[in-house]
């Protein structure tokens, strides 16, 4: 497998981002990229965007008259947007959950590679990282680093609230305690 550099992701970040901004698309930087605007490790191989689903189709549409390279895979919850072999994702579901317009409303606006573009919280990066754990899908190693990294901007009680339900996402929370990296909970 071939991975792009991380200039590449970065420039097809940017384009995206410009291209949904000109298109008054509500969107929000997500994952990797959101966690390095905020603090955190870059990411190596991709870059995230979130659509609420009722404008997935919009979004999508905003891209390809922009000129971009807008692909379809096998996911039904996706879209990416590729220049050579690098891609970001049009996210329009989270675990199964179609995005809804609050997580982009409580996004904040930052500069990122020159571009002005809403990034959503340090609370938001956390909780959606820690709710894609699975008994199939269960790596701790990315998330470390960024935990620590962000670990002054997140809302520690809201994501123990909201990760409850999936025991993979509360022992890693636990485990950030037990290793000292947040405070146990009040």
């Amino acid at each position: 497998m071939v991975f792009p550099t991380q200039e590449a992701v970065r420039d097809v970040l940017k384009r995206t981002a410009v291209a949904l901004k000109q298109g008054d698309v509500p969107f929000a930087l997500c994952g990797g990229y959101a966690a390095w605007v905020r603090g955190a490790p870059e990411p190596e191989h991709d870059a995230d965007f979130l659509v609420p689903e009722h404008e997935a189709d919009r979004a999508t549409k905003v891209l390809v008259d922009a000129g971009l390279d807008v692909r379809q895979p096998a996911e039904d919850w996706l879209v990416k947007v590729y220049e050579g072999e690098a891609f970001v994702d049009v996210i329009r579901r989270v675990c199964g959950s179609p995005v809804e317009t609050d997580v982009i409303e409580r996004a904040e606006v930052l500069p990122v590679l020159s571009v002005t573009m809403p990034v959503i919280t340090a609370t938001d990066i956390v909780t959606t990282r820690l709710m894609a754990l699975t008994e199939k899908y269960c790596d701790y190693t990315r998330l470390f680093p960024a935990a620590r990294a962000l670990r002054e901007q997140v809302d520690w009680d809201e994501v123990r609230r909201t990760v409850a339900p999936n025991d993979f996402a509360a022992t890693f929370v636990t485990l950030l305690e037990r290793m000292g990296v947040i405070d146990p909970a009040r």
